[in-house]
């Protein structure tokens, strides 16, 4: 399985997001850390070292509308529901040593719809791999890889946090 929500194999890396969209965002998990890349560019916006990052979280919305302010607006004018919404809703966001301080980075969403299962178990997943410690992990394709090909299939419910963090320790470092 090469996806959950907006985390995607691309080639032999693991990209967050759509870097295919003309004028729009991705990270690259690499070894190093995660790369902020605008879409069509050589070299990275920024790369943020996984040495740096202490919490790790993601927020993503069902479709891409969803994350502008007039999908906002008409969201907000239709539901009373708290949904991730607006400019931010489609970010990844750290808390970092050296110096202290909140990051945020922005991705561009993909044209297809992530279900409410995907969305769960990807924000799931970058909670628990956080909460271990493991966020180095992630540069790790072939962990990665492995971790999502069992997260991906488990359904939407509490029980699944506890297993994603069983999956997690159990694949090998």
């Amino acid at each position: 399985m090469g996806q959950l929500g907006p985390l995607e194999l691309v080639g032999d890396r693991w990209v967050i997001g759509d870097p295919e969209r003309a004028g729009g965002m991705c990270l690259v998990l690499t070894a190093e850390g995660m790369e902020h890349r605008a879409n069509g560019t050589a070299e990275p916006l920024e790369l943020l070292p996984w040495s740096r990052v202490m919490e790790l979280g993601i927020r993503t919305t069902y479709r891409a509308w969803m994350a502008t302010r007039g999908g906002t607006a008409l969201v907000w004018a239709t539901q009373s529901d708290a949904i991730d919404m607006g400019r931010y809703a489609c970010s990844v966001h750290a808390l970092v040593r050296h110096p202290y301080d909140d990051w945020y980075a922005l991705y561009s969403h993909h044209e297809r719809r992530y279900t409410g299962v995907q969305i769960y178990l990807v924000i799931e997943l970058f909670q628990a791999v956080s909460e271990a410690k493991l966020t180095h992990r992630l540069g790790d394709a072939e962990w990665l890889g492995a971790v999502v090909e069992q997260v991906a299939p488990l359904p939407y419910r509490r029980s699944s946090v506890r297993r994603i963090r069983e999956i997690i320790a159990a694949v090998p470092v």
